[in-house]
Formats: C-alpha cells, sequence, structure tokens
C-alpha cells in the first residue's frame, strides 16, 4: 500500500541530497504510533452525528504530538541522551556587533561546541531565498534587527544547557562598536491599487487592477519611502496611469462639496505575537557515519521546511553535508499563522550537523520565543471616505498603509497586498485608491499571522463607518445594507466575488439578536446604576486561500471497510484530521480508521514536477510546462490562510470519489446482481450512505464491509492519491480510469487495485486556472458579524463585556464543534488585540529579550463573556455548498465591535490599538 523508503529515496532529490518528509509515527515503534497517529473513528461517527474530533482524545491525554513533546529517548534508533542547543541573540541593532565573552561560562557550563557565522561561511552553509539575510551575524556587521542570532551554542548535557542558560540571562555577554544606526534596506513591497468603475455596478471598469495589472511606484524619496503622485518622467507608464486615475479620486475627495460627507482619519495598530501555547522547538540527529539528517519540528508548512533544510546543505562542504534528509514533522501547539515559513528549523538542522551523532533540542523558552518569533505587521492607515448624503452611499475610498515589516521580509509583501484589497470589507465603492507599502526595520520579523493584514484594515474601516452613521446620521445596520457589496459586485481588485455573499442574512441576524434590539432600554437601566453601557456592532469578510494553493492526499480502503487518509496539510489546531475524515466519509460511508497529517514522501507514485512561481509564471510558459503530463504548478503548499478545510480536504474528497466510482461502486453493482450495460449502472451518483450502508431506492442496503470486500476481490480501485491546485479555481483533469473517462477537479491521479502497487494515470487532458487570475486578489470569501455590549466603570474605566453575538457563514460545515471552537477563540483574540495586548516595537520591545507574560497580557477567562457569547453559523446556501475557510473572519469584526460599543458608551472614538483601562478612565475625565 506504501511506497518503500529505498523508492522514494531514488525518486526524490533536492540539491544533490535525497530528501524524504514524515509524520513522526513511522519512525517510532507501534505502540507509539498508535498514540502519534490520529486514531479515527473508536467507537463515534463524526460524519453521522456532527459530534467528535479524531485529533481531541490524543491531545488532552498527554499522547506525544508536540515537537516539544520529544527527546532522544523517545526515539528507537536515536542517541538516547539528549544534548541541547542554545541561540545568543543580539539586543542592539543600531551599532557593529564586535564579539561575544563567554568566559562567564567557565567548568562544567562551558558549551562543547559554539558555532558562529564565521563557521556557517567555511562550511559553505546558505540560506533559502525567503530568508535572504545573514542566519547569524558576522563580526563587523551592524545586525539586521533586534534579537538576530549572533551564535549557536551546543551543549551535552542539561544540567550544563540550563545552568549557561541562567548564567547569561540578563548579562552583556555580546560587545558592540561604532554607532551605525539601523540597517538600511529596500521596502519589502509598494503596491497601488486603482479602481474606477463604469457608470452603473454592471458596466465595464473603466480602470482596475484585474483589467490593467498591478502596478508599484518605481521611485523613492530619500527614506525608502514611494513616492506615490504621477512623476513627468517618460518611464513607468502603467504606474502613470493608475496614478492619474488615482489622484482624480482624492481630489474628489478633498474638494469642498456640500453634497458628500467626507471623514479623513488616521487610525494605528501595534505589533502583537501570535502567542502560541508551544514555544517553537525541534529536535535532530546527524548520523555522520551514514550522513543522514534526521529532524522534527512542528510547522505549517513542512514541504517548503524541508527544501528550505536541504538548499541550506546543498552547498556545504563533504563532512557536513548529509546525504539524506528525513525531516519529521508534528503538530504546532497553536500557530495562527507564525509557524509558516519560519526560519526556526533551519537552527535546528545547523545544531545536529555540528554537533554530530547525538540526539540535539533546540527549543525557545517564553522569552526566546518573544524575541525571535513571527510577529503581526503595525500599521499606520489614513483613510478618506466620501459619502453622498442624499442616498447615503460610498461614492469614494482612498486610503494609504504603511507596514514595518521588521528585519526579515518574511510575508511583508503578501500581508501588504491582502490588507489593500480587504480595506473596503464588505462593502461596494465605484472609485477606489489604496496605496500599500511594506518597509524593513530593525524590529523582531513580522510575518503570517491570523486575518493577515484584514485585521488592521477593516477596524480602520468599521470603526468610521460607525462614525459615518452617527454624522449622516443614519441608522448602522441600514447603511450597510445600502452599500454591501451584491452577489456578482466588483471588489475593489475588479473581480466578482465566486461564492456565496450572505451580507444580508447576517444584518437581518445582527438586527434582530437582542443585543442590538434592546440597546436603548440596556443603556437607560444601566445609567441608573452608574455604570456607562455601550453596544457596538461590526461586519467584516475575509478571503481564503492564497491564489497558489497545492495539496496533496491518498485514501485507502481494506477488505475488512477501514479506510486511511494521508493528507500533507498540517495540524496547527484547525482540526483538519477531523475535516478531513468527514469530507471522505461522505463518499465513502465511514470515518477513517487513521488520518496521518503533515505527510509527503508518501505521494511518489505521483512523480510530480514543478518550475517557475505559480504567482508570476505567465500563461504561455505554464501552457508550455503542461505539456508534461506529471507538471503542475505547485506541489505542497503550507497549511494557512484559512484554506484547510476549503483546499487541504480537497484532495481527499477527490481521491475518495475515485475509490467509490471505481471501487465501490461496481463492487456493490456485482453484490445487486446489476449488470454493467444495466441504465441502473450510470446511477451512482444517486447512491448514498445511511449508517455505514449504502442506499439506493428499491435495492436492499449495503454493508461498507460486504462492498469493501468485493471491491477487493474483484481488483477494482482500492487506493488513489491526487493532487489539485488552486489558483482562485481548481485545476482540472480528465483521467483513463478502467476504460472510462473520468473529469475531476484535480490535475494528477494514481490509483491502487486490490492490493497492489500505486500506479500513475497520466492525465489526457488539464486545465489550470488562467494565469491571469493572479491579478484578481481574492474569489473566495466568507462573512462574519459580531455585536457586543460592553459596561464601563464610571470611576475607574475598567471596561467588561457583558454579552457577544458572532453570525458568520462557513458553506459545509466539516466539523460543526470545530467551527464553535474557532468562533470562541476568534472572539479572544480579537479581545486581547483591541483592549491588552502590545509590543514596542523597537529597543524597548521583544527584541530585547526580556519580554515574557508577566508585561504582555492577554485575554483571559476573566475578560470574556464566557457565558454570555453566542455563536450562529449559518446552515449552507445549498445541500452541496462547499466547505469556507473562517478561522480568521470570525476575529477581524470583533476589534471595531469593541471600539464601536466604547464610543457607544463613552462619546470619545479611539484611532488606534490597544484601547486600554488608563486610555479609557482619561476619555471620561
Amino acid at each position: 500500500m506504501r511506497i518503500s523508503r529505498r523508492e522514494f529515496v531514488k525518486s526524490v532529490t533536492a540539491s544533490g541530497i535525497a530528501l524524504s518528509v514524515s509524520r513522526l509515527a513511522l519512525a517510532e515503534e507501534p505502540e507509539f504510533a498508535a498514540r502519534e497517529t490520529l486514531p479515527g473513528r473508536q467507537s463515534w461517527n463524526p460524519a453521522a452525528t456532527g459530534v467528535g474530533r479524531i485529533d481531541a482524545v490524543a491531545k488532552v491525554t498527554g499522547a506525544k504530538l508536540y515537537a516539544s513533546d520529544f527527546r532522544g529517548a523517545d526515539l528507537p534508533g536515536w542517541p538516547q541522551a539528549t544534548s541541547h542547543a542554545m541561540l545568543v541573540r543580539a539586543a542592539d541593532a543600531t551599532h557593529v556587533y564586535t564579539g561575544m565573552d563567554l568566559s562567564r561560562l567557565s567548568g562544567a557550563l562551558k558549551p562543547a561546541a559554539v558555532v558562529t557565522a564565521d563557521d556557517l561561511a567555511r562550511a559553505g552553509i546558505r540560506v533559502f531565498p525567503f530568508y535572504a539575510g545573514d542566519l547569524l551575524c558576522p563580526i563587523g556587521k551592524t545586525p539586521l534587527y533586534l534579537g538576530q542570532p549572533v551564535a549557536l551554542l551546543l551543549f551535552e548535557t542539561f544540567d550544563a544547557f540550563d545552568q549557561a542558560r541562567l548564567a547569561l540571562r540578563d548579562q552583556a555577554i555580546l560587545s558592540f562598536g561604532k554607532e551605525t544606526g539601523p540597517v538600511k534596506l529596500p521596502n519589502y513591497a509598494a503596491f497601488r491599487f486603482t479602481r474606477v468603475g463604469g457608470p452603473t455596478p454592471d458596466a465595464p471598469d473603466v480602470y482596475s487592477p484585474l483589467k490593467n495589472g498591478w502596478v508599484s511606484p518605481g521611485r523613492f524619496d530619500a527614506s525608502e519611502r514611494p513616492i506615490w503622485p504621477r512623476l513627468p518622467i517618460p518611464t513607468g507608464q502603467a504606474y502613470a496611469k493608475a496614478a492619474a486615475y488615482g489622484e482624480k479620486i482624492r481630489a474628489e475627495l478633498t474638494a469642498n462639496n456640500p453634497a458628500l460627507l467626507v471623514l479623513d482619519r488616521e487610525f494605528e495598530t501595534q505589533s502583537v505575537d501570535p502567542m502560541g501555547l508551544e514555544p517553537e522547538s525541534g529536535l535532530a540527529w546527524y548520523d555522520a557515519g551514514r550522513k543522514n539528517l534526521e529532524v522534527i519540528v512542528g510547522v505549517q508548512s513542512p514541504y517548503e521546511a524541508a527544501e528550505a533544510i536541504a538548499y541550506l546543505f546543498g552547498k556545504a562542504s563533504e563532512e557536513l553535508k548529509p546525504a539524506h534528509i528525513n525531516s519529521n514533522f508534528a503538530s504546532c501547539g497553536g500557530s495562527f499563522g507564525g509557524r509558516d515559513h519560519t526560519p526556526f528549523p533551519l537552527y535546528v538542522a545547523l545544531a545536529a550537523m555540528f554537533f554530530p551523532n547525538r540526539s540535539v533540542r533546540l527549543a525557545n523558552n517564553r522569552f526566546e520565543q518573544f524575541q525571535s518569533g513571527i510577529k503581526r505587521h503595525a500599521f499606520k492607515m489614513q483613510t478618506k471616505i466620501g459619502v453622498d448624503r442624499a442616498s447615503g452611499k460610498i461614492v469614494g475610498f482612498a486610503a494609504d498603509h504603511a507596514l514595518d515589516g521588521g528585519g526579515l521580509a518574511n510575508f511583508s509583501a503578501n500581508v501588504a497586498t491582502v490588507g489593500a484589497t480587504a480595506a473596503l470589507g464588505i462593502y461596494y465603492v465605484p472609485k477606489v485608491d489604496v496605496t500599500t507599502y511594506a518597509f524593513h526595520s530593525r524590529g523582531v520579523t513580522a510575518g503570517s499571522m491570523r486575518s493577515y493584514g484584514t485585521v488592521q484594515t477593516m477596524t480602520a474601516l468599521e470603526v468610521m463607518v460607525d462614525e459615518i452613521c452617527t454624522a449622516l446620521p443614519l441608522d448602522p445596520i441600514e447603511f450597510r445594507r445600502r452599500n454591501a457589496l451584491a452577489a456578482g459586485g466588483r471588489t475593489m481588485t475588479g473581480n466578482p466575488y465566486s461564492v456565496s455573499i450572505r451580507t444580508p442574512e447576517i444584518l437581518d441576524n445582527l438586527e434582530k439578536h437582542p443585543i442590538w434590539a434592546q440597546r436603548a432600554q440596556e443603556k437607560a437601566r444601566a445609567q441608573q446604576a452608574g455604570i456607562l453601557v455601550g453596544t457596538g456592532l461590526a461586519c467584516a469578510t475575509k478571503d481564503y486561500g492564497t491564489g497558489g494553493d497545492c495539496a496533496l492526499a491518498s485514501v485507502d480502503i481494506s477488505p475488512g471497510g477501514q479506510i486511511t487518509i494521508r493528507c500533507d496539510g498540517a495540524e496547527m489546531g484547525n482540526g483538519l484530521g477531523t475535516a478531513a475524515a468527514n469530507r471522505v466519509a461522505a463518499h465513502l460511508g465511514g470515518v477513517a480508521d487513521e488520518v496521518a497529517l503533515a505527510q509527503v514522501d508518501v505521494f511518489a507514485p505521483l512523480e510530480l514536477v514543478t518550475s517557475g512561481n505559480s504567482h508570476t509564471i505567465d500563461q504561455k510558459t505554464e501552457n508550455a510546462a503542461a505539456r508534461n503530463p506529471r507538471w503542475v504548478p505547485g506541489i505542497s503548499s503550507a497549511t494557512a490562510a484559512s484554506s484547510g478545510a476549503h483546499v487541504g480536504t480537497h484532495p481527499a474528497a477527490e481521491a475518495a470519489r475515485v475509490v467509490f466510482r471505481f471501487g465501490l461502486w461496481p463492487a456493490a453493482l456485482e453484490l445487486w446482481g446489476i449488470a454493467p450495460n444495466d441504465p441502473r449502472a450510470r446511477d451512482w451518483a444517486k447512491a448514498r450512505w445511511q449508517e455505514g450502508q449504502l442506499i439506493m431506492p428499491g435495492l436492499a442496503p449495503l454493508a461498507l464491509r460486504a462492498v469493501a470486500a468485493k471491491a477487493h476481490a474483484r481488483n477494482g480501485v482500492t487506493g488513489a492519491m491526487t493532487h489539485a491546485f488552486n489558483r482562485w479555481a481548481f485545476s482540472q483533469a480528465t483521467f483513463a480510469v478502467g476504460g472510462q473517462t473520468w473529469a475531476a477537479e484535480i490535475d494528477a491521479l494514481a490509483v491502487r487495485r486490490g492490493a497492489g502497487q500505486y500506479a500513475r494515470i497520466d492525465r489526457s487532458s488539464v486545465k489550470f486556472p488562467p494565469t491571469d487570475f493572479n491579478r484578481i486578489g481574492t474569489t473566495y470569501t466568507s462573512m462574519c458579524g459580531t455585536l457586543v455590549r460592553i459596561e464601563i466603570d464610571r470611576e475607574t474605566g475598567a471596561l467588561r463585556i457583558a454579552k457577544g453575538y458572532s453570525v458568520l457563514e462557513c458553506g459545509q460545515a466539516l466539523a460543526p464543534q470545530l467551527v464553535i471552537g474557532q468562533a470562541q477563540g476568534g472572539f479572544a483574540m480579537g479581545v486581547g488585540y483591541a483592549l491588552l495586548e502590545t509590543l514596542p516595537l523597537y529597543e524597548d520591545g521583544p527584541g530585547n529579550g526580556k519580554w515574557n507574560l508577566g508585561q504582555y497580557l492577554v485575554a483571559r477567562g476573566s475578560d470574556l463573556p464566557l457565558n454570555g457569547l453566542e455563536v450562529e453559523v449559518l446552515p449552507p446556501v445549498a445541500p452541496d455548498e462547499r466547505p469556507k475557510g473562517i478561522a480568521e473572519v470570525v476575529m477581524i469584526p470583533v476589534v471595531p465591535a469593541l471600539l464601536n460599543a466604547i464610543y457607544d458608551a463613552t462619546g470619545r472614538r479611539f484611532q488606534s490599538l490597544p484601547v486600554t483601562q488608563a486610555m479609557i478612565k482619561g476619555a471620561l475625565k
């Protein structure tokens, strides 16, 4: 059923190094594998009941699931004693680094090995382009950012490591010389998004990013800020055209037009930490004799991490170049985007290579995680909105965004574009001009984090909308109804959404809810008790997917009806295993008995190849590459951007359909005694599973076990392996399976018959989504509205959230409990972002290595309406509506709803986050 390791090693190499990627259970004894692998159906059927989680029991009973759980002694074949690594980081990014004094680490505390930038250079270590910058700051350079590593210390025993870490805490062991100021680097990205709609919403656009392409300014001032106005120069005509339209929109908004209400506001959001429960951790072992490197980490992007580690050593000297790397991926203990393309696995691999023949552990404590973990971008925004006073319609919108990206590029360019293209939220506006740029700074690196730029821009938007409603005046829900983007309407980039738009239903539910309907009575009642009461609402939309998502899966069924699912997606608190199991169960009639995530090596039978960048490739190049039936635009992507339910489970569902159509269905026909030429043989789409039995009108129900046994006996298809690619639509291909043509939204397929091996089936045709779709920005979206009622103590400014209500839509809910859990978690994260969490950007911030939870305040139970939070999930618009991604959108409206409630209670609007108790108290004086 699974290709051998030898077969895989023969087929996959990178930089001359053989690669494999595994779920951790493959390296362990059966009893350990049973603990680490998601255990499957057990005694319940979540597909039938809508409850239950495949991953929950293992998590709450302490099974070894997370990277931080493991030591060498837990892994048969590994060195049983575990050594430990420590990164020394610079808390100064304005002076030249001149050296390190480890003299206080003498005797037993002396590190067994010290790795510096010079060692990496001599060894030929190189960094994957995504992480461009020095892995270790060399002597004679100014660190790129606060918290940049300068050395890797390696200790034989935990006691030596632990005492050394204590001895170095708060000690100035690094020396610095000449003051240079922060290192200056080019901006990470700069874009302008301008749209001028036609005379009616249905008319063609005059100008838009979709129609005319995305543009960036070609000129920057002395501080590296973009020069946005059109310049009188002959070059850059594409940008000049966008700038000309954009400046005209801005001129219309600044004109003294009494028919327009124009608001011009600034808004700032802060840097915050994802605060996953598990700090980053990893374990590795380099067997120098066999030249084999084993790595255990927990990340959202396993395929990328494996590639990056291989690239690291691809040109290394012979003694530091492994012949084989096996990357094992454990579950993440919460990541919220912070484990997507994190550089941490690179340091784990380096620790093992420079301390060979030992199990070496590198694990951040909370101080170190604050100092080095990826952060949410701090935004500065200036926004102008023009509203026609007579109709209450938004007629013009202009905004300027500046994002602090910190020390390394990471996903700053993507966050900038996603935040900008989301700046209109749920609304339609015919004239829009948004500029955005992300810049390098000496701050800790900012990158992917839940809501990915949209919580920043939509908070600013929804707070301004509330102010507009007060100024017109107009009921806040009615204003949103008048301006909401309708189904088929064009977004800011000029394209319509391709999924259901349910803003009217969400607004109706918000309007009818008691929190909103009884707001006046509650305010009057509380005033008598000396309490200020405020009610706030907000509504948001959030894209899911990246426009370049790809995923792999295989589904197998045994003669006894046992189902096994393997996916390349990562478990990061999103319940992907349960979601995949439930989606497959709809096609195969039972919840999987085993679900293995974060796998890549088992998909070698597909023999996939790729080239180029799926986001930038042109149509001609892609068409030429697609003539190779094994070529795909990308092989495996990170589990991120709420893509798990929509993209991550899709190839498993498609594989299950193949198993049913060409394995279980022919077997069922034989059991029913129906000949292949009988008209009923074509009715496979009408078959339904009910309590583990296959049901067809007028025929006897068949048990899954019996059908599976017959499929094996007749050598039918009992396993399918698929690959899917999504560029705002899924790729489509046709395959010849059993002499019949099969068309599906996949681009690669392999099948297994009976108990045989997997064999690839070359596609006979393929249609990848057009490369012009890269101009779209987004075509998938989900929506959420939130109401909050708060109470503020007049004397102290203390705020209590009395009640909350969120209504959302997610298409088909694969695991309803998880949807509710995501909404509850999103509410808590929104509360923290709005009222509590903040990190100074530079020397006083986390880059100094002194931050921990004593200073950084996160939402606790006492900050939340634990018994007063209601979450409502709208049913799908149709039984076959696809699942949508909602893990991000459930956070966004919570933040502006709280700010709007604070205004309702105090009469004061705040234009920066977080809004603290001290700020509220100051406003009440």
